[in-house]
């Protein structure tokens, strides 16, 4: 299960946190809204990425 996990896990920390994971709350369902200045939004290559890793666990 963890070795299944690793590519999600590897998107997850693609960014500075909170960035991917309020992204992948927000793929999911949960409105967390984008993160707050100096952060900004997950670029749209790694949210393809991201969403493309939630779809497949």
């Amino acid at each position: 299960m963890q070795l299944k996990s690793l590519p999600l896990i590897e998107s997850l920390f693609s960014e500075v946190n909170p960035i991917p994971v309020k992204e992948a709350l927000n793929i999911i369902g949960y409105n967390f809204g984008i993160p707050r200045l100096p952060l900004v939004k997950l670029s749209e290559t790694k949210k393809e990425i991201l969403e493309k890793e939630i779809n497949i666990i």
